[in-house]
């Protein structure tokens, strides 16, 4: 349920980006909904007539612009006008009782139960419509009839308000608790090795290499790929000596080339840097740091994170990273569960890496994702027209059935491999 709460809060939290957006630059909202599916709650507000739920489904939301989708929008409309024209009224009689006249048409009379039942539905639907009348409609104008620069706002607003939300998780967690930086941890059976002077060591806290900063284990990565051995790194590390933590610079000559085969191959790290992958590890330490410094921190691990996204991403198009290392919903809210309910510091590391993981997804150029709706109100701001919105709808019809069919495919290879 932990997991659960986050993935919606983080999707809710899109969503509003997109509404405050919306509302400040003059657009037409309809509906403003948690969740998908059937409401569980519904309130529509008599100041601005639009519609606020919660459906069941918690694993999305929307915030529904009017004419967003302007051909679907038009058949809904011509539906509508349809309708009106063949909703005959009632001709009226000129008896004022006449429901309960007898009609001898055929011998045929209308008992009174029958007509108590016709006055009943009748003050129904004037108490119907009587509601309806006390709601305005929603102010503004349609989606699609507003300049591109506007639309474009919008569409990023969502993806803003992740990452702001996940910047602020990260502020408070490192705020809290301390900074995350990589540290040497020895996992093999026996006693650490003797500090060394020359080379890394157990416990060792690695801050840099080449003047680089260390966060994640895929920074190893980034800075030592193709480096030959023989080269010399210069690694600040602070190690815990009899007079407490001390900064400490090494010049480490690499004892093998570095060819890594992606961000998640880091033998050739632990080998260059002279350690044994059988008993060493680089793990994730907490270090107190100054206020401004860890505002500078948590902005540079947000910025990780989401070039991390974007990296697997790109490795996994290219076949350097298999299928089977990805997940889908389930696996997400699995893997979160478990770390979520591990300690305080881990329910907001791994809350904000969904905030920025949202974000940055949200951002491609991906049919139905906001990415992709954005490149095409670029495209209709340079031709100063719009693609077919038939044309468009179907791109982004065709888009959201392959992202649910990529989502399962995933699950069900990563619990089967």
């Amino acid at each position: 349920m932990l997991a659960v709460a986050i993935l919606l809060a983080m999707v809710t939290i899109h969503e509003f980006g997109h509404y405050v957006a919306g509302k400040a630059l003059g657009f037409k909202i309809n509906e403003f909904a948690v969740g998908f599916g059937p409401a569980i709650f519904k309130k529509r507000s008599k100041k601005t007539g639009e519609l606020f739920a919660l459906r069941c489904i918690p694993l999305g939301g929307y915030c529904a612009f009017d004419g967003e989708d302007e051909y679907e929008d038009e058949t809904d409309e011509n539906a509508v006008k349809k309708e009106e024209e063949t909703d005959e009224e009632e001709p009226f009689s000129e008896y004022p009782n006449a429901n309960e006249k007898t009609q001898n048409d055929g011998g045929m009379s209308a008992t009174n139960d029958e007509n108590v039942a016709v006055d009943a539905s009748k003050e129904h639907e004037k108490k119907t419509k009587k509601e309806e009348t006390e709601y305005p409609e929603p102010k503004g104008e349609r989606f699609n009839d507003q300049p591109p620069w506007k639309r474009i706002i919008v569409l990023i607003a969502g993806a803003t308000m992740n990452y702001l939300l996940a910047l602020l998780l990260l502020l408070i967690m490192f705020g809290c608790y301390g900074s995350i930086h990589s540290y040497v941890a020895y996992v093999g059976e026996g006693a650490p090795p003797i500090t060394s002077e020359t080379m890394l060591s157990a416990n060792d806290i690695v801050l840099s290499i080449n003047d680089k900063d260390i966060y994640m284990s895929t920074d190893y990565v980034d800075i030592l790929s193709g480096k030959k051995a023989g080269e010399s790194v210069r690694v600040e590390i602070l190690r815990k000596e009899e007079n407490g933590w001390q900064t400490k610079t090494l010049d480490i000559v690499l004892s093998v080339d570095c060819n890594f085969k992606n961000m998640t191959d880091l033998a050739p790290a632990y080998q260059a840097l002279g350690l044994d992958s059988q008993n060493y590890v680089f793990g994730g330490i907490l270090v107190k740091e100054s206020f401004f410094d860890t505002i500078g921190s948590a902005f540079v691990y947000s910025w990780k994170i989401g070039g991390t996204v974007l990296r697997s991403l790109g490795e996994l198009l290219t076949g350097k990273m298999a299928i089977t290392s990805m997940g889908g919903p389930v696996t997400t809210i699995q893997v979160t569960s478990q770390a979520a309910t591990m300690s305080v510091y881990s329910f907001l590391n791994i809350a904000a890496f969904i905030g920025v993981n949202l974000a940055v997804f949200n951002l491609l150029p991906i049919p139905a994702l906001d990415g992709c709706k954005v490149i095409f109100c670029i495209i209709e701001w340079i031709r100063k027209k719009p693609v077919n919105r038939k044309v468009e709808t179907m791109i982004h019809f065709i888009g959201i059935i392959a992202l649910f069919g990529f989502a399962i495919l995933v699950d069900v290879l990563h619990f089967i491999l």
